[in-house]
């Protein structure tokens, strides 16, 4: 037995996916013969979904360009995907995104059925998503005017404070917006200095389409690009430090933290950009190697910052803490006993 109500939504949802398809490659998709499906474009037709057919052997069809429909079927793991995705929006800096969030989860939670529900609902009571304390927020106008700028191949216009706090107007050829170590960046080929240059997205303001039009390059790999330039992006310190491990065994612990990889000496040599020296530091000695740090010499104090914490927190134990509030207490009190008798 089988459901031929659900062929018909199987039908629908295999137009929404594909350009077009053939009567023959539905007809083995559900089993059926050609015949078959004709009735159910019929029956679909008569729901006025609109739907084009060619003529040929079989014919083949496809929805009417501009036309879609949400999803009608979606699997248990489908569903919670989605409202899992949906919520972790804020985990890659677009909290800006929430009222769209609850909108597209209302509205899933109206035409789902109850079972389904249950999913988005598990999400929502016991999976805590929250974002880390290097995620920077980003302008959801920004980011979707960048991205359609790139799909529609406009330059855009905008206004940009550096690294360093200067403010500049800027005109660009988009050519990808990337997140990566919690923030989102513009990729693209600045007019004015001629140039391919990378913009933090979080620092752009006033952001508009210009009329002028470009073609993208095919071959642009935005990966790639960060991938050779992030390590040494706009920052605060240029750290370069040499570590006793492997290279491949250094870029699979430090592959979050974009950063440059060389082999040298039966080690390797680690160059990257950081805005803060104390948490490099300490990833750093985590590792549990051997470690000689060739700038900056703010490092090296970090370093000893970090062993007299470290050896302060090893001296002191619970019972020595204890001790010295309790000697504390003694002599406070025996201060206020020798202010009631003087004499």
């Amino acid at each position: 037995m089988y459901d031929p109500i659900m062929r018909v939504l199987t039908v629908l949802e295999i137009l929404q996916a594909r350009d077009f398809v053939t009567g023959a490659e539905l007809a083995d998709r559900l089993e059926v013969d050609l015949r078959t499906v004709q009735r159910y474009i019929v029956r679909l037709k008569d729901l006025s979904i609109p739907i084009e057919s060619s003529r040929g052997v079989g014919g083949a069809y496809r929805l009417r360009p501009g036309f879609r429909l949400p999803p009608l079927l979606l699997t248990n793991e489908e569903a919670f995907a989605l409202s899992l995705g949906l919520r972790a929006l804020r985990q890659i800096g677009l909290s800006a995104f929430a009222p769209a969030t609850e909108g597209a989860l209302a509205k899933l939670g109206r035409v789902l059925p109850a079972t389904l529900c249950e999913s988005v609902r598990t999400v929502e009571d016991v999976v805590a998503i929250e974002p880390g304390p290097w995620v920077v927020s980003t302008s959801v106008d920004c980011l979707i005017r960048a991205a359609s700028a790139i799909r529609t191949g406009h330059r855009v216009r905008f206004a940009y404070q550096s690294h360093s706090g200067a403010a500049s107007r800027r005109e660009i050829e988009p050519y990808a917006v990337v997140h990566t170590d919690g923030r989102w960046y513009l990729v693209g080929y600045c007019v004015s200095r001629r140039a391919l240059r990378t913009f933090r997205l979080d620092r752009v303001t006033e952001i508009e389409t210009c009329r002028a039009s470009f073609r993208r390059p095919q071959d642009f790999d935005a990966r790639s690009y960060l991938k050779e330039r992030m390590p040494f992006i706009q920052s605060n310190y240029q750290i370069d430090v040499w570590i006793d491990m492997s290279v491949e065994e250094a870029e699979q612990i430090f592959a979050p933290w974009r950063i440059v990889t060389e082999e040298q000496d039966g080690g390797t040599r680690l160059r990257c950009g950081r805005d803060r020296l104390d948490m490099f530091a300490a990833m750093l000695l985590s590792t549990g190697h051997q470690i000689v740090v060739h700038s900056p010499v703010e490092l090296k104090e970090t370093f000893k910052e970090l062993a007299q914490r470290a050896l302060l927190a090893a001296k002191h134990s619970k019972r020595s803490i204890r001790q010295k509030m309790h000697s504390t207490q003694k002599c406070s009190s025996s201060s206020s006993v020798r202010q009631r008798n003087p004499n």
